[in-house]
């Protein structure tokens, strides 16, 4: 990857952060001019298809991937992270791969758009394509809750008064209960115009999308008066005995959708749980992976020096040959002792010449 900066990456934290070896330090990089949504902030839930999001860059970038990468104008954000465009080895833009299948928003923080065009044109194959972000078959998505909402505002405004106060009343009980769905859904369009969720649907389909809910409450809310007043019509119309019944009716459905709420409120709370033991079970695997492959890099480096000794021991020159052992000269005999000391007149020296005897 020539022109790129390289570098290793080491960990995913989520789907548009991560952790890269580069310049001989690990550094925690954002990556430029994409969006994903939340799963690690303080401040709020894990966001709708936040984990789809993590899972897809740690497909693109697991540990050990060699990776290169490109700055823009501004180096760091104010978190301190590295601002950078990743690129894996057959030249595909991370950034962008996560706006192509819309698990990414493109974003634009001037003055860095190096990269924006790249995302918002992949991102434009992921509207096309109605997935990710935009998938009405993925229950958390705004498409699908309004998918949702306006099939249940349309049954229960189709569906029949009836002839007793009890059915009247049910319709009119499913007409309010719809459109409290369909206010709540137009209330988290308004308050959450920065999120992942509703940027991913963009400014006129967000626009068009509250027009059309306006206009379907208003047609619940029209309904709703009728259904009201014939519920009151028919009620003033019965029994004494009619009407215990048909206070008992009601106080057994509210008893009903009391245990159904409790009921949903413990498969939401199980579900939670369950997302929340899942996000620590992959973080745990995430560590011990990580402690793994440091176990394997000191293997291998230790492997490496032990056959680089044994390299270097094995093109050592060899030893000299000992030098062949030579017997030493005997040492002269000492001179002999004057058997005469002190005697100082002729001598006669026996054969040889080596004794005298004086003459």
């Amino acid at each position: 990857m020539a022109g790129y900066q390289p570098g290793t990456v080491v960990r995913v934290i989520d789907g548009d952060t991560l952790v890269i070896n580069f310049d001989d330090a690990d550094q925690t990089v954002r990556l430029l001019n994409v969006d994903t949504p939340e799963t690690k902030h303080p401040d709020k839930p894990v966001e709708c298809l936040g984990q789809e999001a993590t899972e897809k860059l740690e497909s693109l970038t697991p540990p050990g991937t060699r990776v290169g990468l490109d700055f823009d104008v501004e180096r760091t954000d104010r978190y301190d992270r590295v601002l950078a465009a990743v690129f894996v080895e057959d030249q595909t833009l991370v950034n962008a791969e996560l706006a192509r299948v819309g698990l990414g928003v493109p974003m634009l923080v001037e003055p860095n758009r190096k990269y924006y065009d790249a995302v918002q044109d992949a991102y434009e194959e992921a509207t096309a394509q109605a997935v990710g972000l935009l998938d009405p078959a993925a229950g958390c998505t705004l498409p699908a809750e309004m998918d949702d909402v306006v099939e249940t505002l349309a049954a229960a405004t189709d569906a029949p008064v009836g002839e007793t106060s009890s059915a009247a009343a049910a319709t009119a009980a499913g007409i309010l209960a719809a459109l409290t769905a369909a206010k709540a859904l137009r209330e988290s369009l308004e308050a959450g115009k920065d999120t992942v969720r509703v940027v991913a649907l963009g400014t006129d389909r967000a626009a068009a999308l509250l027009r059309d809910l306006d206009s379907r409450i208003a047609d619940g809310e029209r309904a709703l008066a009728p259904a009201d007043t014939q519920t009151a019509t028919l009620k003033d119309a019965e029994t004494p005995a009619e009407r215990e019944r048909v206070e008992a009716e009601k106080a057994a459905r509210a008893a009903a959708a009391e245990a159904k709420a409790v009921e949903a409120a413990r498969v939401a709370a199980e579900r939670v749980q369950a997302e929340a033991a899942e996000a620590a079970r992959l973080d745990a695997e995430r560590v011990q992976a990580e402690a793994n492959a440091r176990i394997e890099a000191d293997r291998l480096a230790a492997e490496a020096a032990a056959a680089a000794e044994r390299e270097r021991i094995a093109n050592l020159p060899p030893a000299p040959a000992p030098a062949p052992y030579v017997q030493p000269a005997p040492a002269p005999a000492p001179p002999a002792a004057d058997p005469y000391p002190g005697y100082t007149g002729p001598r006669c020296y026996l054969p040889g010449g080596k004794t005298y005897r004086p003459c």
